[in-house]
């Protein structure tokens, strides 16, 4: 069975990039691969084996366009206002908290931020699906 193992989205500045993981979500390097034209960095922490993948093209000025394809990714912790306002403390300018319901019953309680990029982040309640 296939096993997923990264996500990988590029990023213009690596410094800022790498501020910004370690800080909201305690994303360490775990390998860092320089190549001609390029650099791959991924992190990861001690809760998943799965990694994201920072792709940096030397040389690159322009922001990236996301364009309207790109959803986000995803994160889930324990205690989820704790985190919130662990994230406003910071300044990292989370998205007010909210629930979604199905049929009546809370299926998800979640919040958004964006890294330096522009990515957008979302910050699951732990339990049911998300594990």
């Amino acid at each position: 069975m296939a096993k997923a193992i990264h996500s990988m989205i590029r990023v213009l500045d690596e410094q800022r990039s790498l501020a910004f993981y370690d800080k909201a979500f305690g994303l360490k390097v775990a390998e860092r691969l320089a190549f001609e034209g390029f650099t791959l960095v991924y992190l990861s922490n001690g809760n998943s084996e799965f990694e994201l993948e920072l792709t940096i093209n030397h040389g690159r000025t322009e922001p990236y366009s996301l364009g309207d394809g790109y959803g986000h990714l995803a994160f889930s912790v324990d205690d989820l206002e704790a985190e919130h306002a662990r994230f406003e403390s910071l300044g990292l300018n989370p998205t007010p908290l909210k629930e979604l319901k199905l049929e009546g019953k809370p299926r998800a309680r979640f919040f958004f931020v964006q890294d330096p990029d522009g990515y957008k982040i979302e910050m699951l309640q732990r339990g049911g699906r998300y594990k």
